[in-house]
């Protein structure tokens, strides 16, 4: 064994001489701890420090990296890897820079926001979460992965699962909603499609969850405000999608801004250390977010060498842009208020990350420019986008059977939203190029070709106060305002639309409405849109509200007022072509809400899965004196969690148990007769909710558990079953132990979280 170690090390020092590694793929984990071993061994104080940094792209140039202050700080080993540069061509001259003039020659990392998307970008995730369908979410972050690798990224800031139950909060559009089982089984399924079965394929990508942790529930729903809840809470109602990625065994976790327990999390040794590693097992790296250690001096937790040396001693493995563990970690060290050990373990986690991506064997896996050429945006890439986005809309109303429409006679579209390229792709599409994006304009357009008329008018601006528009496009994203006076677009809206067949009226929020730092107090739609709407609705012609949104909004009036809506979130690039698909009846629309949506604001936070008071409001009423209800707005949600219409009709027959009295480990199958008993091919998500009726601890009054999206043709039935175990029961109790309690519980089967059958069964121990 001794000789083996010898020829390994000599091996090892040969390849820092020639500049790689030893070219025989991926070693074992033993091995992989031989060569880090060796290595570490080389390295400075000041080279451990290094890997610990992670700036920005900042001032690379094309043809000037060696010369620019980055690329002296990466010949000095000071820079562990870099964020938000890409293209091949710029990713390998950085990475020579790294691996043939630094003294150790340790690659880079090179990371960025491939959120829902590279070039060829999907729905926002929040839409992605809206199929309820864990194949197509898992293939659109392969795509994801193919597109960013061969442009040379090898890491992902995603998937963004923080649970989110207040739209103000503009992030939501980033996550998976109000669900913990829904967001970890979308957490799972972006890790599986970014890092494959094998991290070292040069076309897989790792990915980081984030924003570990709590970070959706930002007081107030404004962006990076403080945070505090129960530990109870946190197990059973946040805390499982990141431990879903965990298990499924996501390289990387970035850490939230907000506090837990009155720490930040970049600081918390509590989260990052006993929680993510010993009690989940997490074997990857740590790194912030933004600039998110030095923020914890305004947090009142010291100065940055105070928080820089708390960081590290948390947990925290890595500094983005901050560079306060480059800077301050040595002096701390001297002062004894580290050691050397806790340098060693983040440097040592970050280098495996380096190590599983094979980046030691091939510093330029990621930098084949033949494909950055063929692999990215390709025509297939665009029709998987299209497909999957036309499966993530909702029709939320659909009176009178005004969709789909006919490609006959004029069709008037109408609405700031129509023919804007650039806000078609949502908030974080940072590497997308917007010129290639399929406006609505131009998706009708090219669906109805020479058999209908399609006569346009912008008919309003997104808002009209000046200076809130500049602030929602600030990222590049124009809402090419109008300088007519609002009256005069309504009047051209209106001749447009008394001349046409039917009006579609596109219209809500801009793409940076929603996202980050994009907090809204009034989660309605702007004031002269709903003018718009209004005078259009008076032309007497039926009006389809085709409607963008990053966040759940407050639509009493649309849904008073509107024949039929068809929310589209944020389709991505093809999402003219896709809107268009759905709107003609090409494709029935599929997509159930991922978040409630409550009749106005004031009733935030609202979420399915809430706890009864000990003075629950009683079934069937509006309003009870003494009881736990408003005076002005009934309880009930707009639309419940889990809703969402279709062109046909789909009936549930009765809920049929196959035991009303279990024991131990038995299993229960629930089953239910799904008919499609309308006139198209549609396909429904039924889904299977369970309520714990008597607790040690208080309860939710339903939770869901389960869902499945069964295609039928039109008058098709089929019998849709699931079957429950106890692990389906389980809970962390008060004294934070996962176990079911024997007892009564209520099964429920439904297309959405309101409208459910229920059967009820006693399961004892």
């Amino acid at each position: 064994m001794k000789s083996i170690l010898i020829i390994l090390t000599a091996i090892v020092a040969l390849s820092f001489i020639t500049g790689c590694a030893p070219k025989k793929g991926v070693p074992a984990d033993n091995e992989m701890t031989v060569f880090i071993d060796d290595l570490m061994s080389q390295m400075t104080l000041e080279e451990k420090l290094g890997q610990l940094n992670l700036p920005g792209s900042g001032d690379i140039v094309t043809g000037q990296t060696s010369s620019s202050d980055i690329g002296k700080k990466i010949k000095e080993g000071k820079v562990g890897g870099l964020f938000n540069i890409k293209t091949v061509e710029k990713i390998r001259e950085v990475q020579k820079v790294a691996v043939e003039e630094s003294r150790l020659k340790i690659p880079l990392i090179f990371g960025m926001d491939v959120i829902h998307g590279y070039q060829t970008v999907f729905p926002i995730p929040l839409g992605l979460a809206s199929s309820f369908d864990m194949a197509l979410i898992e293939q659109s972050a392969r795509v994801a992965a193919v597109e960013a690798s061969a442009d040379g990224i090898c890491w992902t800031f995603s998937p963004m699962v923080d649970i989110a139950r207040d739209p103000r909060w503009g992030r939501v559009a980033e996550g998976s909603g109000e669900d913990a089982y829904l967001g970890s089984r979308i957490a799972e399924a972006f890790v599986k499609g970014y890092q494959g079965d094998d991290l070292a394929k040069n076309n897989t990508i790792m990915s980081c969850v984030k924003h570990f942790a709590l970070y959706g529930a930002a007081e107030a729903g404004r962006d990076y405000n403080t945070t505090d809840m129960s530990r109870i809470r946190m197990y059973n109602e946040y805390l499982p999608p990141y431990h879903a990625a965990v298990k499924a065994g996501v390289g990387s976790v970035m850490t939230s801004f907000n506090e837990i327990d009155g720490i930040p999390a970049s600081g918390n040794r509590w989260l990052m250390t006993e929680l993510l590693r010993d009690q989940w097992g997490f074997d990857g790296f740590v790194v912030t977010d933004y600039t998110a250690i030095n923020e914890m001096i305004d947090h009142g937790m010291g100065d940055l060498q105070t928080v820089s040396a708390m960081s590290l001693r948390a947990g925290t493995d890595m500094d983005m842009v901050g560079e306060g563990f480059l800077t301050t970690l040595k002096k701390s060290l001297d002062e004894k208020k580290i050691t050397e050990a806790q340098i060693d373990l983040a440097c040592r986690r970050i280098l495996e990350a380096k190590y599983k991506l094979g980046l030691f064997e091939d510093p330029y896996r990621y930098c084949d420019f033949e494909r950055a050429k063929t692999e990215v945006f390709t025509p297939e890439h665009n029709r998987i986008a299209r497909d999957i986005a036309a499966q993530t809309f909702v029709l939320l109303k659909n009176d009178n059977q005004v969709l789909p429409i006919s490609k006959k006679g004029k069709i008037a579209l109408v609405g700031p939203l129509a023919d804007n390229k650039e806000n078609m792709p949502g908030t974080w599409s940072v590497a997308a190029d917007f010129s290639q994006s399929i406006s609505v304009l131009q998706g009708f357009t090219d669906a109805v070709g020479d058999q209908a008329e399609i006569l346009y008018a912008r008919g309003s601006n997104i808002v009209d106060d000046p200076e809130l528009d500049a602030r929602v496009g600030i990222f590049g994203k124009p809402t090419y305002a109008d300088n007519r006076s609002p009256e005069a677009l309504i009047q051209e809206a209106v001749m447009v639309a008394s001349k046409s067949d039917v009006v579609v009226a596109v219209m809500g929020e801009a793409a940076e409405m929603s996202g980050e730092s994009s907090s809204r107090s009034d989660i309605s739609l702007p004031g002269n849109q709903q003018k718009l709407l209004d005078a259009l609705i008076k032309t007497g012609k039926p009006v389809v509200l085709v409607l963008f949104t990053g966040r759940p909004l407050a639509l009493p009036w649309e849904q008073e007022n509107m024949p039929a809506i068809l929310n589209v979130w944020f389709g991505g690039t093809q999402a003219g072509n896709a809107i268009a698909d759905v709107v003609f009846g090409d494709v029935n629309p599929s997509g159930k809400l991922p978040s409630t949506f409550p009749q106005n604001v004031g009733q935030v936070p609202l979420f399915y899965n809430h706890k009864n008071t000990g003075r629950p409001l009683p079934d069937g009423q509006w309003f009870q004196k003494f009881r736990s209800n408003y005076l002005d707005v009934s309880n009930d949600p707009l639309y419940p969690f889990g809703f969402g219409l279709s062109y046909t009709q789909f009936t549930y027959g009765d809920l049929e148990l196959d035991n009303s009295q279990l024991s131990g480990n038995q299993t229960l199958r629930a089953s239910i007769k799904l008919t499609n008993s309308g006139s198209f091919d549609g396909a429904e998500v039924v889904q299977l909710y369970i309520r714990d009726m008597v607790g040690s601890v208080t309860r939710p009054v339903k939770e869901l558990k389960g869902f499945q999206k069964v295609f039928l043709k039109a008058g098709e039935s089929k019998t849709v079953s699931f079957t429950i175990s106890p692990e389906d029961l389980k809970f962390y109790n008060y004294d934070l132990q996962f176990d079911w309690e024997a007892g009564d519980f209520t099964i429920m089967l439904g297309g959405n979280s309101r409208d459910v059958k229920t059967a009820h069964v006693n399961w004892v121990k």
